[in-house]
């Protein structure tokens, strides 16, 4: 049987299945039912290692073993394995995230914190800066310095992006209210982008205006500067630049502060 490599790949990825696992599963869904052997002719995985996958695969829900001799596997449906699929993940989740909770206050983090302590010392200051690729990595590290300024933040966003940072940061950013933080954000509100802006007003003094910069300021000591257009990278590739500069930090807000002046308070936007 001959399985393209693409969906090969794909399995692997989506289900995080090593490249035996794929195969043999496969060969097992094309036959619905099947003993070892079968399944190692069928997928061209050795005979040695079958048992041990097929093994893998039941632990993990995606196939049964047959009562009887002698010794076979059944196929269950795919969109069961992947109602299983989503239960094992969301268990392992939260058992790994409970964990990460309980290191909180213990002798390990202690240790970590001491050890991150004795070598910040040793960073100069204009040191303290790094480049971070991927959409993703760059909400976290935002998510983050939202996390840690205490007293005030400025977004500056496009409109597209703005919807995106919504869904990503939404909580963070409605926590930091709460802390008493104060929080602008500055976007081009259109008829796409409205109803997030409006639940952003919430939480945030949001204006429009305008604008084509992404970056963020975190108690005029921090800066994120996203590098590229968002409209035009992939989230794989797009790029930011993080400084810790207060004296960047307040000259960016300093500059920015006749612009924010100029823009349209959310509650006189008017959208034709």
């Amino acid at each position: 049987m001959i399985v393209r490599e693409e969906l090969l790949s794909w399995l692997r990825k989506v289900f995080n299945l090593n490249l035996y696992e794929a195969k043999v599963w496969t060969a097992l869904l094309s036959r619905g039912v099947a003993t070892a052997g079968e399944l190692s002719d069928i997928s061209g995985v050795p005979r040695s290692r079958t048992y041990d996958i097929l093994e893998s695969l039941e632990k993990k829900g995606f196939i049964m073993m047959k009562l009887g001799k002698p010794i076979k596997f059944i196929a269950l449906k795919p969109l069961e394995v992947i109602e299983r699929v989503k239960k094992n993940m969301m268990k392992e989740a939260q058992e790994m995230v409970k964990r990460l909770d309980n290191l909180k206050g213990t002798e390990i983090i202690n240790e970590l914190n001491s050890l991150f302590s004795q070598g910040i010392k040793y960073i100069d200051p204009t040191e303290l800066s790094g480049a971070i690729r991927g959409r993703t990595n760059l909400y976290n590290h935002l998510d983050m310095m939202i996390r840690n300024a205490t007293k005030e933040l400025t977004i500056v966003t496009t409109a597209e992006e703005l919807n995106r940072k919504f869904e990503a940061l939404k909580t963070t950013l409605e926590k930091a209210k709460k802390r008493g933080m104060k929080i602008r954000i500055a976007a081009p509100i259109t008829e796409k982008n409205y109803k997030v802006a409006k639940e952003l007003a919430k939480i945030a003094e949001i204006r429009s205006g305008k604008i084509n910069a992404r970056f963020a300021l975190a108690d005029k000591k921090e800066v994120m500067l996203m590098v590229l257009n968002d409209e035009e990278v992939h989230p794989n590739y797009d790029t930011a630049v993080w400084i810790h500069s207060p004296f960047l930090a307040q000259a960016l807000d300093s500059v920015f502060e006749e612009t924010w002046n100029k823009l349209t308070p959310f509650q006189k936007i008017r959208l034709k």
